[in-house]
């Protein structure tokens, strides 16, 4: 059992591509259950895929590991992974669906015309809107690429203040999403938004990786050996051919009574990660693995952020404490 953070859209495509044709979809829990398939293959084990966000109340599914057994692998950023470390609730991950994350800081390339990175951004005094929690921007503003006299925790994932602002403010959102919504879907706008990736501003995080507990790998770790394979064929996979995927999460969406997802915005969202490095091979012939080098850089950026927050992370703590790639097949990897 696989729990995300979110509803289902083109990030998780290559986990909802295990999906066999046999689909049975739980409208009230927010849960797509069939048998696990390899390149069409029926492996005999029954896959189940939970929606994250909203559909638990926004439980982190670090949590969710914890609270129920069932589930096998959970949704975790690699900057939750270092804060949650010292809880008593560690989780360590296997598996990196995306090699950089898609959150942009986003604007409009008319009114600012001026802007090509975040730096830029962070010399003038136009408000950014973020969401309220957001680590990266504690990187932000401790590094003063941006001021915190700028930053504003109001953004609630709707796009009702930019169209309030008139695209005057500077706003977090998704490459994937956000960028193509507000240009083709948004009837209050429907122009460009120029944008800049928070990754490129030296905060390189692992978003949505794979974790499991780790009190629980030894137990696991037969499975691991089988699955995440499986998880690299279908990564690379839905690279190559993400049409039928894309379906079945533009009807997944909808069962889920979630946001409107078009098959458009999906296709646009392979096309971005694609073009970006956001999902593939990264900077080897691998897909879904992670550098360590990489992972000691973010423990190093948020530990004092959460030393400030009275979060306590391990002095002991290390890139290794956080994921393996022992389970990965190094051969694997997009085309």
């Amino acid at each position: 059992m696989i729990q995300t953070n979110w509803w289902p859209q083109a990030e998780y495509g290559g986990i909802y591509r295990l999906l066999g044709q046999a689909v049975q979809v739980d409208k009230a829990k927010k849960r797509v259950s069939a048998e696990l398939v390899d390149r069409g293959l029926d492996t005999g084990v029954r896959l189940e895929i939970r929606a994250g966000g909203p559909a638990i109340n926004f439980t982190p599914s670090a949590k969710l590991l914890y609270l129920d057994k069932a589930i096998t692998l959970g949704g975790v950023d690699t900057d939750q992974a270092v804060q949650v470390a010292g809880s008593g609730q560690p989780v360590r991950s296997v598996f990196a669906p995306l090699d950089l994350s898609p959150v942009v800081l986003m604007w409009d390339p008319v009114r600012h015309a001026d802007f090509n990175t975040i730096s830029d951004i962070g010399q003038t005094d136009t408000r950014v809107i973020y969401f309220q929690g957001a680590t990266y921007m504690e990187y932000l503003t401790g590094t003063g690429i941006l001021r915190k006299s700028q930053i504003d925790a109001g953004y609630d994932g709707t796009p009702s203040r930019w169209v309030a602002d008139r695209g005057a403010n500077v706003q977090q959102g998704y490459l994937t999403n956000e960028v193509y919504a507000y240009e083709y879907e948004l009837p209050a706008w429907k122009k460009k938004v120029a944008w800049a990736l928070v990754s490129d501003s030296g905060y390189p995080v692992y978003p949505e990786t794979l974790a499991v507990r780790p009190d629980r790998e030894n137990e696991l770790a037969p499975c691991l050996r089988m699955l995440v394979p499986i998880m690299q064929r279908s990564a690379a996979d839905y690279l190559a051919d993400p049409v039928r995927t894309n379906d079945l999460i533009v009807s997944l969406v909808k069962d889920f009574g979630a946001f409107a997802y078009s098959r458009e915005r999906g296709a646009y969202a392979v096309t971005a990660m694609r073009q970006n490095g956001l999902m593939g091979n990264g900077n080897n012939k691998s897909v879904g693995d992670m550098d360590a080098t990489r992972v000691q850089r973010i423990l190093d950026i948020v530990r004092p952020i959460f030393a400030v927050q009275q979060q306590k992370v391990p002095e002991t703590l290390v890139a290794s404490d956080l994921f393996t790639n022992d389970y990965l097949d190094p051969s694997i990897g997009a085309r």
